[in-house]
Parts: structure tokens; sequence; C-alpha cells
């Protein structure tokens, strides 16, 4: 079992950035891919960025290429997402993700953990 407490997120403005972190329990946080997806009001969860177990493979949905950096700290069992340049279609609540596998993976179904989300709310 695997529980992901996120923190970070809240109010900036467009341009702004944020740094969200995902502090995962458990001994095995380095063989798990993990994901960040996101979920704005009426709409689907959506794919955000991925990180393999060991940290080097990345990807990354179109809409934040270039703007966002997912990255992870396997001695803090950590996952972390630097959003810069943030827009205010970038407004959504944020899911960290676990799963044990280790290559990345864009899709919410195959992820087994969850986060609780954390708001971030970008203003123009």
């Amino acid at each position: 079992q695997v529980q992901l407490v996120q923190s970070g997120g809240g109010l900036v403005q467009a341009g702004g950035s944020l740094r969200l972190s995902c502090a995962a329990s458990g001994r095995t946080f380095s063989s798990y891919r993990m994901g960040w997806f996101r979920q704005a009001p009426g709409k689907e969860r959506e794919f955000v960025a991925t990180i393999n177990w060991t940290g080097t493979s990345t990807y990354y949905a179109d809409s934040v290429k270039g703007r966002f950096t997912i990255s992870r700290d396997n001695a803090k069992n950590t996952v972390y997402l630097q959003m810069n340049s943030l827009e205010p279609e970038d407004t959504a609540v944020y899911y960290c993700a676990a799963d044990a596998s280790a290559a990345v993976a864009t899709t919410p179904w195959v992820y087994d953990y969850w986060g609780q989300g954390t708001q971030v709310t970008v203003s123009s």
C-alpha cells in the first residue's frame, strides 16, 4: 500500500510559477512510476506528466511541454512538478499518481494510488 500526500499549489498570476510536491509512504517508492494529472471543472481528468522509476525517462502533455518539469528524489520518496509560465488554462485540481511499474504511462487507469489533489488557480 502506498499513500501519497500532496503539497504546494495555490493562486498565482499568469506567467508565474508554482511547485507541487507529492510525498509517498513506503520503502518501495523507487520502484514506482509516477504521474501528474489535472482536472478542471466540468472536464475529464487529463494527463500532465510522467516519470519512470529511475527518473531517467519523462513524458509531457503537449499543452505543458517546455513549461512544466517533473522530477523525483527517491531518497526523499518525493516527486515534484515545477510549473513555469503558468496560464489561466492551467487552472485545475492537480493529482499525483503512482503505480508499481517501471516505464512511463500517460493513462490514468493504470495508476493504482492517487494523492488527495491540490488546487492550482492562475489568474489573468
